[in-house]
């Protein structure tokens, strides 16, 4: 397990030789990449004597808590602290994308709220018509009960007619024979008192006889009344009737205009869908070149590592070689050291140079899992599901982040592990050449091997140099692929968005043309219901118009038949009077 440490002496030193040193423990590594607080454990180390007191490393310790590796905490904390500032950027932007999504959520969940009010306001209005429908029957049956009191007035109205017409031929009769008495009377005939009395009593039957309207004019005057009261309550479920109508044009006129939203919306979501796709195309073509690349980097550093077993192979040989020193060591004073203690420096140096030698070993390891773990995300990629590629793509980029951090961070190791490698081979020249092992007598076979490392040195710096370029060139495709990757997430964030705004809009739109498809049937269902009831009214009121037009007949007749009667009575007066002068 990684620990970070602090290293505490007892007592110190220029090279630390003879002190204690232990290493008080601060934090731990997590499988999860964290780090966590431990208890400030302090173990003995005699790897960290070299290291200052005081100084920050970073050790592995074996589950028997013996120290396996240390180095020193510099730089893989700065990778952690980058690590952690690029997290802390993720995070922002996460929360900045929630707070997106839950305005854009608060907006939806508005707007299905105002469509609700309004269903449940169409709902009511339809309930209400369905209770004005069944008021209608009501009144249709009221109708149908008028129209059955009014067949039996007319029938009532009939038989007065039939009765009225019975009247008039036994007036007629009667007329006649008073038309026969008239004559005789003329003629000199004179009737005498009980002759009278005859025609007064038939004259008085025929007056009795003479039809009564007004108990049928009263039934008729009812009869129109309740046919206007009913044509009122129709004229109010008219009334009501073209305001649903109006209803129904109103969301036919909104089911159009969101038609024509949705159509526009579909456009822009086609649109940004179109160049979704397009730029991530773009970040799988970037994406391909930087696998390339970094295929490439590993090759590169394969090279190196072979050319560095190389050098120190050639070295090993060329122990007696001399070696150019660099011009940044102190030459004259490795000459004056005393021999021991430029042993002991070599060998703290070599020391040291291993442990970092390591620690790069295991970053480069750590950084060949990266770009296995990279290529395995992007397999499973080609392969996904929709459903599970954002997930993938996350995790990927998340992959990304930590290769391109530990990249970086190797590239400042390496460079100062080929100067302490140049610093100790120099260190161990001057070494053997002050323990006389520059020259052995066989001078004659001793060959030159300074040509040779020469050249794997330029050969060392020129692929240091390509390395250096083409992470370099690494670092600008990684720079345009996280800016891909944000162009990609702020138009899928407005793709969603629009997506999402374009669903409600459909759902709104169904919920309409469902809403409009009910009101319509109510509509109709409402107008076939009044319809018939207004014809039939109309019926009714067409008949009772008749039958008060054939009553006024009817009465214009029993008025005329009273008048011949009473006249014909004043005729028979004047012959009774005239027979009992004749008398």
């Amino acid at each position: 397990m990684l620990y970070l440490a602090e290293v505490q002496k007892q007592k110190g030193g220029l090279l630390g030789g003879g002190s204690k040193a232990e290493l008080k423990l601060l934090a731990c590594q997590r499988n999860d990449q964290s780090w966590s607080a431990v208890s400030e454990e302090v173990i003995s180390a005699e790897e960290a004597s070299k290291l200052n007191d005081g100084a920050l490393v970073m050790v592995e310790l074996s589950p028997t808590r013996q120290v396996q590796r240390i180095q020193e905490a510099s730089r893989p904390l700065v990778t952690i602290l980058q690590n952690y500032s690029r997290q802390v950027e993720k995070f922002k932007a996460k929360e900045e994308e929630i707070n997106q999504w839950k305005e854009s959520l608060t907006f939806q969940a508005q707007e299905l709220s105002r469509r609700e009010l309004e269903m449940e306001d169409r709902i009511a209005q339809l309930q209400q018509l369905e209770e004005e429908c069944q008021n209608l029957d009501s009144e249709k049956q009221e109708v149908d009960n008028s129209r059955a009191e009014i067949d039996t007035l007319k029938q009532e109205i009939e038989r007065s007619r039939q009765e009225l017409e019975g009247a008039w031929d036994h007036l007629r009769g009667e007329q006649r024979r008073l038309d026969e008495l008239s004559a005789n009377l003329q003629q000199g005939t004179v009737i005498d008192s009980e002759q009278a009395g005859i025609f007064y009593g038939l004259l008085e039957g025929m007056q009795g006889s003479v039809v009564s309207t007004e108990a049928i004019q009263g039934s008729l005057n009812y009869a129109f009344e309740v046919v206007s009261t009913q044509q009122e309550l129709l004229n109010t479920h008219w009334q009501k009737f073209e305001q649903h109508k109006a209803s129904v044009e109103q969301q036919q006129l909104e089911i159009e205009n969101l038609s024509q939203e949705l159509d526009v919306a579909q456009s822009e979501c086609q649109q940004v869908k179109a160049v979704l796709d397009q730029q991530n195309n773009e970040l799988k073509a970037n994406n391909a070149v930087l696998d390339t690349k970094l295929e490439y980097v590993r090759i590169v550093k394969e090279q190196l590592r072979s050319q560095e077993d190389l050098y120190q192979q050639v070295s090993g040989l060329a122990g007696k070689s001399d070696v150019a020193m660099n011009e940044s060591i102190d030459v004259e004073a490795l000459e004056s050291m005393p021999i021991e203690e430029l042993e002991k420096t070599v060998q703290d140096l070599q020391d040291k140079l291993n442990i970092d030698s390591s620690f790069v070993h295991d970053q480069e390891q750590e950084l060949n899992y990266k770009e296995e773990t990279i290529n395995e995300i992007q397999q499973k990629i080609s392969q996904a599901d929709v459903s599970e590629l954002a997930v993938l793509e996350e995790e990927l980029n998340d992959e990304k982040d930590l290769y391109q951090m530990l990249n970086e961070t190797l590239v400042g190791q390496r460079r100062s592990l080929i100067q302490r490698q140049g610093e100790l081979r120099q260190y161990q020249a001057v070494l053997m050449r002050r323990q006389g092992k520059s020259g052995n007598g066989n001078q004659d076979n001793q060959i030159d091997f300074k040509p040779v490392l020469a050249q794997i040195e330029l050969q060392q710096k020129q692929h240091f140099s390509l390395l250096q370029d083409i992470e370099r060139q690494i670092e600008q495709i990684n720079a345009g692929i996280e800016l891909s990757q944000d162009t990609i997430d702020n138009q899928a964030s407005e793709y969603e968005e629009k997506y999402q705004d374009l669903k409600v809009k459909e759902d709104n739109l169904l919920m309409l043309k469902a809403a409009l498809a009910e009101s319509r049937a109510k509509l109709s269902l409402y107008e076939e219901t009044l319809q018939p009831t207004q014809d039939s009214l109309n019926e009714l009121r067409q008949n009772l118009q008749s039958l008060n037009d054939t009553l006024a007949q009817i009465q214009q007749s029993g008025n005329s038949q009273l008048d011949i009667v009473n006249q014909m009575q004043q005729v028979l007066q004047n012959l009774t009077a005239q027979s009992q002068l004749a008398t």
